[in-house]
């Protein structure tokens, strides 16, 4: 008796009962932004997916129990739930004013991974996030525009040269499953790049245009320490979401690292957040942490500078040991502190530029183009 007095099971019951859950970094109903697809009722079988905005999504399993619990508590006709959590990068929308030409219109988002000075390790933070994005199920490619310093190849062991893909342009080496190129790769090691802005800006124009890049979903690129040409040339040639910056927690490091912010303000690159290596280590005598460089530097210039803290990378010699012998900590020891702490950081990563991308397509004026 009481199953016939039950309420037909529809899609639109379905849709109606998940319009409450929200994502908890978006902070918008996940049927509003389309991410439950595939409804498929089979009298009390009810199957679907949830398509999350990214693979890196760090709210997952909260989202995943909020559907269950809403199911469960609303639709108590369902007597089977299968419910498959998936993950879909969506692009970063190009401003409908921008004057900047996009070289690259396969990659769905490129982030710029800067830093005020040399020295705090941002070529190992940039490493090691691409593969923690990559870890998390989502494709990624990492370019190395440091032209004056190129380390991407040691930290990815990779000794050999790009290959012609056709008439001027050629393909990007594999690392660990991930397409990279370096300038480091088209020179000999000890060669010294001595080049003006000119020269500089058509290197970057032909990293981006003329390397056969595949579809991606994000593009980290490694830049220069301090603020110049690269920068400007990278602004200008493709549709950027944003940068991170990489700071130690040490006072002049966070000093450099607000003249970083500020040139991406100028320039009207978003600042996703901010990634504090080298912050302290555990004594393995004592089990004492450690703070060389001070404590707290990072997350006060976070706050200071009105973006997230994206996470702090602990002071680990295998850090270095691992870039050196061309396997980072990600890949070497996934599940050491460090390796978590880069995963995590790549998971606010995603969530930050999620949030970018939502705000772009609602701020996208009727008819703009997708």
């Amino acid at each position: 008796m009481l199953s016939s007095c039950m309420a037909t099971l529809t899609p639109e019951r379905v849709l109606a009962t998940l319009e409450a859950v929200k994502d908890p970094d978006l902070g918008a109903s996940i049927v509003a932004m389309g991410m439950i697809k595939d409804i498929h009722i089979d009298g009390g079988k009810l199957t679907f997916t949830c398509e999350l905005t990214t693979p890196a999504c760090p709210v997952k399993e909260q989202i995943e129990k909020d559907i269950r619990g809403r199911i469960s508590a609303s639709l108590p006709e369902v007597t089977e739930l299968n419910l498959t959590m998936t993950g879909k990068v969506r692009s970063t929308p190009v401003p409908v004013n921008s004057q900047a030409e996009n070289l690259i219109p396969q990659i769905k988002n490129v982030i710029l991974v800067g830093s005020g000075k040399g020295g705090v390790g941002k070529s190992t933070c940039a490493v090691n996030v691409a593969l923690a994005l990559k870890r998390l199920g989502a494709r990624v490619a990492l370019l190395d525009c440091d032209i004056y310093g190129p380390s991407i190849p040691i930290m990815t062991g990779i000794t050999e040269r790009p290959k012609l893909a056709g008439e001027n342009t050629i393909k990007p080496l594999v690392a660990f499953d991930m397409e990279v190129m370096s300038m480091g790769f088209l020179v000999e090691p000890n060669q010294a790049m001595i080049w003006r802005g000119p020269i500089l800006n058509g290197i970057i124009v032909q990293f981006l245009k003329d390397v056969t890049w595949s579809e991606q979903d994000y593009l980290v690129v490694d830049l220069p320490p301090g603020t110049g040409d690269v920068h400007l040339s990278i602004a200008q040639n493709c549709s950027t979401t944003g940068a991170m910056l990489v700071t130690t927690p040490q006072k002049v490091a966070l000093a450099d690292v607000y003249r970083a912010k500020a040139m991406f303000d100028q320039t009207k690159i978003p600042v996703l957040g901010l990634l504090e290596n080298m912050a302290g280590f555990i004594d393995a005598a004592s089990g004492r942490r450690v703070d060389i460089f001070s404590q707290g530097g990072g997350e006060r210039a976070a706050a200071e500078m009105c973006i997230p803290l994206l996470g702090s990378i602990p002071l680990d010699p295998s850090v270095c040991e691992s870039g050196d012998a061309g396997k980072p900590i990600v890949v070497a020891q996934p599940e050491s502190a460090a390796a978590k702490a880069f995963i995590g950081a790549a998971e606010k990563l995603a969530a930050q530029i999620s949030i970018r991308n939502l705000i772009g397509e609602a701020s996208k004026p009727l008819g703009a183009a997708k």
